[in-house]
């Protein structure tokens, strides 16, 4: 029997960001998603975060939900969801990329960018940010 693979992408904007806080989300990721199986990437920046999730649909279902429940996120915002044939990040418990890869600025964000943003748009994100590190991790 083969396990369903399910991807989720969401955004949310920090509570208090700043360096201890942001290394407190990736340690607790890293843990979390190394004990169930989830890998994915963590695009942020002072006013932003956009997550990708990815691995066993239950455990993928559960660690959104933790998030949702964390005060360290707010204005969460589930952009992607479904199934997936293959990890973008398979080898990563949590991949942290500061915003080099982001496609809209800091304006373009408060102007509603992530509102009006397709599925295609988020996930190409991710796609930019999967061939980066193919490139430097060969």
């Amino acid at each position: 029997m083969c396990m369903e693979l399910k991807q989720v992408i969401y955004s949310s904007q920090p509570f208090g960001y700043d360096s201890a806080l942001l290394s407190g989300i990736l340690l607790d990721a890293r843990r979390c998603n190394n004990r169930d199986g989830i890998t994915g990437a963590l695009v942020c920046r002072q006013d932003v975060f956009l997550q990708l999730l990815e691995g066993p649909a239950d455990m993928v279902d559960a660690t959104y939900e933790r998030i949702a429940r964390d005060d360290r996120h707010v204005n969460i915002t589930q952009l992607v969801s479904g199934p997936i044939e293959t990890r973008m990040f398979g080898d990563w418990d949590m991949l942290h990329d500061a915003a080099k890869s982001w496609l809209w600025s800091a304006d373009e964000v408060a102007d509603g960018a992530l509102d009006r943003a397709t599925p295609e748009d988020v996930l190409a994100v991710f796609s930019k940010l999967e061939a980066k590190v193919a490139a430097e991790h060969g």
